[in-house]
């Protein structure tokens, strides 16, 4: 079994189509100067794009998250994240697609968000 930094390490090697037009885009810190890191392990979970200066987290959702099973599990994680002072910004891979450049001011709004106002 493979252990949390090879999947993260794996999951990189297999972006989605809409994993890889969102990194083309937060890449080499094209956002407001920051950086963020993509599948980055934050153990017990693999995060699809975190930035760590602003502990703010974009989730990219397939189908496969509007499964009442998988929406439990992401509220799971979810919870877990904010109790340790990070935040989910959220899309669903429809979004990324037909409203990319939404889905991208959405992400610039929330980082300037906390640039202005940073966690204690």
């Amino acid at each position: 079994m493979p252990t949390l930094h090879q999947f993260a390490r794996q999951l990189r090697l297999q972006q989605t189509d809409c994993e890889r037009l969102i990194w083309q885009k937060l890449r080499a810190r094209q956002v407001l100067d920051l950086k963020f890191r993509r599948q980055h392990p934050c153990p017990p979970y693999v995060l699809d794009f975190y930035c760590v200066e602003l502990q703010l987290v974009v989730e990219l959702d397939g189908s496969q998250h509007f499964t009442p099973e998988q929406r439990g599990y992401d509220q799971r994680r979810s919870q877990y994240l904010s109790s340790l002072g990070i935040e989910m910004l959220r899309f669903d891979n429809r979004q990324v697609l037909v409203e990319t450049e939404g889905v991208l001011q959405e992400i610039w709004r929330k980082a300037q968000q906390k640039i202005k106002s940073p966690s204690p």
